[in-house]
């Protein structure tokens, strides 16, 4: 459910952006979408402006439904309240014919 959701999601934000590219750009910053088209501008700002406003709904409802459904996987715990290990010292294994060695005395002058 939860990889459908993403695809969906993504999805929503390709098309997105491609809707506002093709938006008749006020400023002329990217230059894509202005001229003469198959639609008047009128009727095409209609048209791309309602399917921006559905296409922003249906990401905002996927980033909502994202949003709850990671809370309910999501641990119960902090990393806070999580035990620290002690850390464990290793030992080198000894023979039965040996015995346990004495560090070495300091060296004095």
């Amino acid at each position: 459910m939860l990889n459908v959701l993403i695809v969906i999601h993504l999805l929503l934000a390709v098309a997105m952006v491609g809707v506002i590219l093709l938006q008749r750009s006020e400023g002329g910053a990217l230059g894509i979408g202005g001229g003469g088209g198959v639609m008047s501008g009128r009727a095409a700002g209609n048209l791309l402006t309602r399917a921006t406003g559905i296409l922003a709904t249906g990401f905002f409802l996927t980033s909502v439904a994202l949003a709850v459904l990671s809370n309910t996987h999501a641990s119960s715990g902090s990393l806070m309240d999580a035990p620290i290990p002690a850390p464990q010292q290793q030992q080198a294994p000894q023979s039965q014919d040996q015995a346990p060695q004495q560090p070495a005395a300091p060296i004095s002058h």
